[in-house]
């Protein structure tokens, strides 16, 4: 992913979401759900139900790009359902990219060393 603007904002979907939606389907559900607009800048976060896979949503002014990435092990650390939707820093975000618990900077699963 490119590296997150300054002065970009961070939303994070509470719950889990349809990883089968596409770009329109979660654009969409920004509009709908979070009732924000997804043509601004800011990079929307939505977990999959497993809790292993993310997809970002980002329009960057010239247009709209999808993101995912999916943890081999572990689960993304994610907010409870009730928050409805939360704001978090781009550096939280990197945390979170990296299987580190974003709210404490723990990391969830570390790899064995080789050999």
């Amino acid at each position: 992913m490119n590296p997150i603007p300054s002065g970009v904002r961070v939303w994070l979907s509470t719950g889990s979401t349809d990883m089968r939606r596409g770009m329109n389907g979660l654009a969409l559900q920004v509009q709908q759900a979070l009732g924000r607009d997804p043509h601004v800048g800011d990079l929307y976060v939505f977990r999959g139900k497993r809790g292993d896979l993310v997809k970002i949503l980002w329009h960057d002014g010239l247009g709209m790009s999808l993101y995912a990435k999916r943890l081999e092990k572990g689960r993304f650390v994610w907010p409870s359902p009730v928050d409805g939707v939360v704001a978090i820093s781009a550096g939280q975000l990197s945390y979170m990219l990296e299987g580190i618990d974003w709210r404490n900077s723990l990391r969830a699963w570390r790899p064995e060393m080789p050999g």
